[in-house]
């Protein structure tokens, strides 16, 4: 088998990158592309790496997140220019194992072209062993990482968003692809970040191979049709170390947030970050709805909360149109997110399977926080059945509410789990929703919803409190509260309600001595 040597470095002019084009890293982020989208690297980033020759990449001095992505590398053998997605494969002669090697502290510095977050001089390292195209099938490869020894990424190239021969025609229609030309294909779900002293390995095989020695390079026996069974690359070894020189102060400084943190890691939790609690800003729960503040709220109905929001100026803050399976209950939550649009099927081939948006939102709800789904009034189909709801309560969700449908209804009303819910409809949601995405901002029963904002639900209804307010929105419910109760008393001792609801001065001095009253047996 061929190696990847120096030649084969020097002979690329171009080195073309796509940004997504495999299912499960597509939901891993939230977004599938229609088409393929792409950026350069320069060829000084290229360096080879083999077990015996590991190739080494500094993380630079002053960044925290040096992303790895395991690739599978094409090299162009001759020229493409204009070509069919028919023809294209003909114009690819080798087939490697690539890391697509990054910072997430420089992202923000080029606009999104990658020139420096993903340039750098050994960002992209190639090898060891090379694979004749010729001799297998594009859809039928496979593709692994190890992160210091543990399997971190396996997807195969049988469901690609863009298969290898729609790149190549693509790319070609406005360049020539020259011969020499490296075009890395993406990455799948399962990258993550390489700190200094840990090692990512990266191996492209066909599909029939299931484990390659680290050290070899394995070739197998061909079919009787001549094309190649069990090829592999072997692994391509990167060493990551620390860089010592800071960059100077007359260009751009690496700088990143919880959200570079998130997609460098591939969600939250795995960069050990507290669950999304409005508009990423990454704030602790605990921070938002202390039990002392949760406390206050219990203690108050949304009748009262309402008046007290309407005080402020908020009048649309109220879900509306839902029903629950708990009435009895009165929820404190914070809000997480899950949204559907409208199903297509073609998105939902994409959107629809594996682990989607909607599975995603119920297997990362937290103790205390409620699911809010925006299923936009829609009542032909469910949005949530007896196992995700289970699953829901199991990971101590305070509720799920959805202005949707909700399937395998007696089995969900009979959780301690409380939902609210628009209707029962037995239809799984592809009959009308794809799941798309979450943690963001959402419209649900009539009225917009963030992450992190406080849910307060009882029988009367169900608010939306900014968590700004909720503090003072507490305490004065509260006041009012005692108000009522001694507006309630003086009604039942058969005072008319003129002056007394609201009260006026002279009833208010009168309650002010009631309160001190209260107050003083309280205390006895």
């Amino acid at each position: 088998m061929e190696l990847v040597t120096d030649h084969i470095l020097a002979a690329a002019r171009k080195v073309i990158a796509v940004h997504i084009n495999y299912p499960s890293r597509a939901a891993q982020r939230g977004r599938t592309p229609e088409q393929p989208s792409y950026f350069l690297k320069p060829t000084s980033s290229l360096t080879v790496g083999s077990a015996e020759a590991p190739s080494t990449v500094e993380r630079p001095a002053g960044c925290e997140l040096l992303g790895y992505e395991g690739e599978i590398a094409l090299i162009i053998g001759k020229p493409a220019r204009r070509v069919g997605i028919e023809d294209a494969w003909s114009h690819v002669e080798w087939i490697t194992a690539s890391n697509d090697l990054g910072v997430y502290d420089l992202r923000y510095a080029d606009k999104g072209s990658n020139l420096r977050s993903k340039g750098g001089d050994g960002f992209t390292p190639l090898g060891p062993g090379l694979i004749a195209a010729d001799t297998v099938d594009p859809a039928k490869l496979r593709i692994r990482t190890w992160h210091n020894g543990e399997l971190v990424q396996d997807d195969t190239t049988g469901d690609l968003l863009f298969p290898f021969s729609r790149l190549v025609a693509d790319l070609s229609q406005l360049l020539t692809l020259e011969e020499g030309d490296i075009i890395l294909t993406g990455t799948p779900a399962g990258a993550s970040v390489a700190k200094p002293g840990d090692v990512v390995e990266v191996e492209v095989s066909t599909v029939e191979v299931s484990t390659v020695e680290v050290s070899t390079v394995e070739v197998s026996t061909t079919t009787s049709g001549g094309a190649a069974s069990g090829l592999s690359t072997g692994r391509l070894v990167t060493r990551v170390e620390e860089g010592t020189t800071p960059f100077a102060d007359f260009g751009a400084r690496p700088k990143t947030d919880d959200l570079q943190r998130e997609e460098a890691y591939g969600s939250r939790e795995a960069a050990g970050l507290a669950a999304a609690a409005g508009a990423g800003v990454g704030v602790g729960v605990g921070q938002i709805l202390s039990p002392e503040l949760k406390a206050k709220l219990e203690s108050v109905c949304t009748a009262t909360l309402s008046s007290q929001l309407r005080k402020r100026g908020l009048n649309n803050v109220s879900i509306d149109g839902l029903t629950s399976t708990r009435p009895d209950r009165r929820i404190v939550g914070l809000a997480r997110t899950l949204r559907y649009v409208p199903n297509r099927e073609d998105l939902f081939k994409t959107h629809g399977g594996g682990f989607n948006a909607q599975k995603k939102a119920i297997d990362s709800v937290n103790e205390g926080e409620i699911l809010v789904m925006e299923a936009r009034g829609e009542k032909g189909t469910g949005t949530i059945g007896d196992i995700l709801a289970l699953r829901a309560q199991v990971r101590g969700a305070a509720a799920i509410i959805t202005d949707g449908g909700v399937r395998d209804f007696s089995a969900v009303a009979a959780m301690d789990l409380p939902t609210y819910y628009a209707n029962p409809h037995p239809a799984v949601l592809g009959r009308r929703h794809i799941p798309w995405d979450t943690d963001i901002t959402i419209a649900c029963g009539g009225t917009t919803v963030q992450p992190g904002d406080i849910i307060v639900a009882d029988a009367d209804g169900i608010l939306v409190i900014p968590p700004a307010l909720a503090e003072e929105i507490a305490d004065d419910s509260i006041g009012q509260e005692r108000e009522e109760t001694f507006i309630t008393e003086m009604v039942r001792q058969g005072h008319s309600v003129d002056g007394l609801y609201p009260l006026n001065a002279a009833w208010r001095a009168r309650y002010l001595q009631w309160e001190a009253m209260e107050a003083g047996k309280s205390h006895d």
